[in-house]
């Protein structure tokens, strides 16, 4: 269906819906009990693709400033993706030859959980976090870090003041930033001649593929694929010279990316281009099932929790995340069915989920309460909470997995 649209990357006006998920609240708003009593703002959330650069995005923005403020994901609370970091740090700390002499910067830095790496192994470094009370975490962590959103003009000032980096990573930053042309115009210009940009993210391809439409919310403005980025960079006087797949998030993509010509094309790049053209992203029957699998997955869903509550089994859930609160939102899923939502985040703790207003618990009270089931909402660390919560498993409950096709383990 064609829509009225411009694409945030090319400027093209041809581009159709995707997907409609309705009217959703922020999916990082989470309420005090006290916030029950005044209006809750809910915005629409509909997926659209670029005909002509065949980007996908959200149709409907939302301020940076409304979503990003006060922001209660802390990266530190998952093994797995820490893991992840202090791998990646230690391999790029290696292959770059990265001493006192360097400088890493970090977009959206967070809490500090992968620069602490580089402060570990005395490389100078960065952060640049918008969210004020996650980057003054990150201070009281020893992480020197400015709080503003980044994009050509701050990178200008980061220049000045700091010099250019290095290395420049962006885990999880780059999607989210909706005027993206000046967000690759901020690497382009704080990146030294030699230096390199690495940038992680969900990969669209394994998002369509693969039904993940829970991760669709506002903040996640971009659905990338290797396909719209290529000429992004070029535009911007950069080039992806190299590309790994990651099984973080249900699949992403690792691009590295320099100033043209400043490190030699490896083959993925070629090669995965080529396996996108194989899918046919460049196409709208690649995007055409998508919403039927959406409200399969759906229908499905909500007919085996009625007939679990009818059977009068409990029921709650794990992972007060931004895709749980679309996948809640969506099927219409709260109080009737799900009795609360244990987190291992204790910023969350006390807390309600948007739009939904389930009481959000530590993770420990799943196995103190013992659910008959309990939805994993967090399905993209699955194997890392199964084993966190294998008491609770062994004590006989089992887990609803809702995504790419509801199962239960």
């Amino acid at each position: 269906m064609n829509i009225e649209f411009q694409c945030q990357s090319c400027g093209g006006r041809d581009g159709a819906l995707v997907l409609d998920l309705g009217l959703q609240p922020l999916v990082n708003n989470y309420l005090r009990p006290e916030d029950l009593a005044k209006p809750e703002p809910k915005f629409p959330l509909r997926l659209a693709v670029c005909h002509g650069c065949w980007l996908m995005q959200i149709a409907d923005l939302v301020p940076p400033v409304q979503l990003f403020s006060e922001y209660l994901y802390f990266s530190s609370f998952s093994d797995a993706w820490v893991r992840h970091a202090r791998q990646a740090a230690e391999r790029y700390i290696a292959e770059f030859a990265l001493g006192h002499d360097s400088l890493v910067m970090e977009i959206a830095s967070n809490d500090g959980y992968l620069l602490k790496n580089f402060v570990a192994a005395r490389v100078p470094c960065l952060g640049i976090e918008p969210a004020a009370n996650i980057a003054k975490v990150a201070r009281e962590n020893g992480i020197e870090t400015v709080g503003e959103f980044f994009g050509a003009e701050s990178a200008r000032r980061l220049t000045e003041q700091k010099g250019q980096a290095d290395l420049l990573l962006g885990n999880n930053v780059f999607a989210h930033a909706p005027d993206t042309n000046d967000f690759v115009a901020g690497l382009r210009a704080v990146l030294k001649p030699r230096g390199r940009v690495i940038l992680e993210f969900p990969y669209g391809a394994d998002f369509i593929e693969k039904n993940e439409f829970d991760t669709i919310y506002h903040e996640h403005v971009f659905y990338f694929t290797l396909t719209p980025l290529l000429p992004l960079f070029r535009r911007h006087g950069l080039e992806i010279f190299d590309v790994e797949k990651t099984p973080m998030h249900g699949g992403s993509l690792r691009l590295f990316v320099g100033h043209t010509g400043a490190h030699p094309a490896q083959p993925a790049v070629a090669e995965r281009l080529a396996q996108e053209t194989r899918l046919g992203i460049n196409s709208p029957a690649f995007y055409e099932t998508f919403p039927r699998q959406a409200q399969e997955t759906k229908a499905a869903l909500c007919e085996l929790l009625a007939r679990l509550k009818a059977e009068g089994k409990s029921v709650a859930a794990y992972g007060a995340s931004a895709k749980g609160s679309t996948l809640l939102n969506f099927c219409g899923i709260g109080r009737e069915t799900l009795d609360f939502v244990a987190d291992r985040s204790t910023y969350k703790h006390g807390r309600l989920t948007p739009g939904t207003h389930l009481p959000i618990v530590l993770s420990e009270e799943l196995l103190r309460r013992q659910p008959d089931y309990t939805l994993l909402l967090t399905w993209n660390f699955a194997d890392e909470i199964l084993e966190q919560q294998r008491d609770y498993r062994a004590a006989g409950g089992y887990f609803i997995l809702p995504v790419p096709e509801v199962c239960v383990v």
